[in-house]
């Protein structure tokens, strides 16, 4: 009777142990994918549905999709606000609520400001009648930071098939204060899915935390990616627009060893005009930036990386390439401030643990209008 109970017990042990493991699917170390087919599959595993991961979610962000709300943007006036900024501004502060401006296909001419008192908001357009929302704002008026189009500061934001730019001319290296951002990031576990994000210096600053890319177009000419997020890029075309002047692609601001920042390109393609382009150059000492299974174009710069005339900063920026292909990424005349990563070495950088994607990473949503 005892070695029934026994035989019982380890039955009902083994079922609980099946069912939290369908549960707890998703595992931020496994890495990505070799072959750019399975990278669907991987994402759908380890980025599971909310209902699927309760367990290991933030439970403030568990709460937040429970009660989400979606509100509908359209200039006609058919829904119910006519601008992004007015949705925006109906929120409350301190809201503990997902809440989801579904922004109808058009040009939206504002500057947005998503405050750091307003987390759990959503930006949602329609994959294919996708929203531009767009300014004229440059460094000379605002400040560089503070020039974007679109400013999110809050956590857990997201924002899925939506245009973001700044329509401000190119800068032509005369004219002061020229940079003009399209994003600015600096709210912890954010994610953008199928966004295009179009500029010239300086489109995206990725400021601070982390955040996810994930089937993205990013368009620029100068330190197009820059700032001290801790980002993921994953199957995002970089598109280069290097047909004159000096082009880079990342200008990321790592400044110590102890700081916990970097960007990781995986999957990704780079494109565009011209021959010279730099992935990317260390604009401060410890610049940490890595890209993995890319396919780069020939626009990329034989020698790959600059040490922006640092050559202290050899020794301690990390520029780190792994597995790339295309006819950029012959490592063979790369700048001595580049490493060639080996399989150990790349693996933090090619996984959800980057990022600790587990604890906040969802799907990209798909709101019932």
């Amino acid at each position: 009777m005892a070695s029934k109970t026994r035989s019982s017990t380890f039955k009902v042990a083994l079922i609980v142990v099946f069912l939290s493991a369908n549960v707890v699917l998703s595992d931020d170390t496994v890495p990505v994918p070799a072959d750019k087919s399975q990278l669907s599959a991987w994402f759908n595993k380890n980025v599971m549905p909310l209902g699927q991961r309760t367990s290991t979610l933030d439970p403030a962000l568990v709460a937040a999709e429970a009660g989400a709300k979606v509100v509908k943007v359209m200039p006609d006036g058919s829904g119910d606000f006519k601008t992004i900024t007015d949705a925006v501004k109906s929120i409350p502060v301190g809201n503990t609520k997902r809440v989801i401006v579904y922004i109808g296909g058009a040009n939206y001419n504002e500057k947005i400001k998503i405050e750091r008192t307003k987390p759990f908001v959503t930006l949602y357009g329609e994959p294919g009648n996708m929203p531009n929302l767009t300014f004229g704002g440059t460094a000379k008026e605002y400040g560089t930071v503070d020039s974007a189009t679109l400013i999110a500061e809050s956590d857990y934001f997201v924002a899925a098939n939506i245009i973001i730019s700044n329509s401000a001319p190119r800068p032509d290296g005369k004219r002061p204060g020229a940079q003009a951002v399209a994003l600015r990031i600096s709210g912890d576990k954010a994610a953008f899915y199928n966004c295009k994000f179009f500029g010239f210096q300086d489109t995206i600053c990725d400021d601070r935390n982390r955040h996810f890319f994930k089937d993205c177009l990013i368009q620029g000419t100068v330190d197009f990616i820059f700032g001290s997020g801790k980002s993921l890029y994953l199957n995002t075309e970089l598109r280069v627009l290097g047909d004159s002047g000096m082009t880079v692609i990342v200008a990321q601001a790592r400044k110590s060893e102890e700081e916990d920042s970097g960007y990781s390109f995986v999957h990704c393609d780079i494109t565009g005009t011209g021959t010279g382009t730099f992935l990317g150059r260390a604009w401060f000492s410890h610049t940490k930036a890595i890209f993995a299974y890319t396919t780069m174009s020939s626009v990329i710069n034989k020698a790959g990386w600059s040490n922006n005339n640092h050559p202290e900063y050899d020794k301690t920026a990390h520029f780190g390439e792994y597995q790339n292909k295309g006819p950029g990424a012959d490592v063979s005349g790369r700048a001595t401030i580049t490493k060639k990563l080996s399989e150990a070495e790349v693996k933090p950088y090619i996984s959800l643990e980057m990022i600790e994607g587990s604890q906040w990473l969802l799907p990209p949503p798909t709101p019932k209008v």
